[in-house]
């Protein structure tokens, strides 16, 4: 993308003038929104693409997304639900929904959700990831230790950073096994 969201927000609005009722009209805005952190705004949009048509799962994603950015995790999580509610099937929106959980330290619920996205995307890497986090909220070190080696197993599993956190991650949940020479190379690496 060219990243003129404010054209792009432009536009759309051009496009809501000319047929108000165009709800991915709004969904496109509310997503311009959200790159320029207009987070409110973006909500406000997803609302209106989910009055038009509320069936429309990637409305309640992404407000959702844009509701946790706001601090409203009940929000997110009832958005979350409504769009699993649509199509049970949809791995990021219970990857999603896992992460708030986490933000509101339901632990078990978030593990919960990343089990069941990981069911349905056994090669998601990054689940595995966020799910060694929501073990180590639960202090299942081992477990954690589990989910990280996973994650750094899977090839499609990339980004220099990703795998840098979870070889810190993993080194920290070694180091709370009391397993230090462990922890140390995973710290190195």
């Amino acid at each position: 993308s060219s990243g003129d969201y404010q054209g792009a927000i432009n536009d759309y609005t051009k496009a809501i003038e000319i047929d108000p009722q165009n709800a991915d009209a709004y969904i496109n805005r509310g997503t311009a929104k959200d790159w320029l952190e207009d987070y409110q705004g973006a909500i406000d949009d997803f609302t209106k693409a989910l009055e038009i048509d509320p069936q429309k799962l990637d409305a309640y994603n992404l407000r959702g997304n844009n509701k946790s950015y706001l601090e409203d995790y009940e929000g997110a999580i009832a958005d979350y639900t409504k769009a699993l509610e649509i199509n049970p099937m949809d791995t990021m929106v219970y990857l999603n929904r896992g992460e708030t959980k986490i933000d509101l330290e339901d632990y078990q619920g978030a593990i919960d959700d990343f089990t069941k996205a990981i069911e349905l995307d056994p090669q998601y890497g990054y689940v595995y990831f966020t799910r060694g986090i929501a073990k180590v909220g639960l202090e299942d070190y081992q477990g954690a230790i589990d989910d990280y080696t996973k994650a750094l197993e899977i090839p499609t599993y990339d980004g220099d950073d990703l795998h840098a956190d979870t070889y810190h991650n993993r080194g920290n949940a070694k180091q709370l096994l009391n397993d230090l020479e462990g922890a140390c190379r995973d710290w190195r690496k």
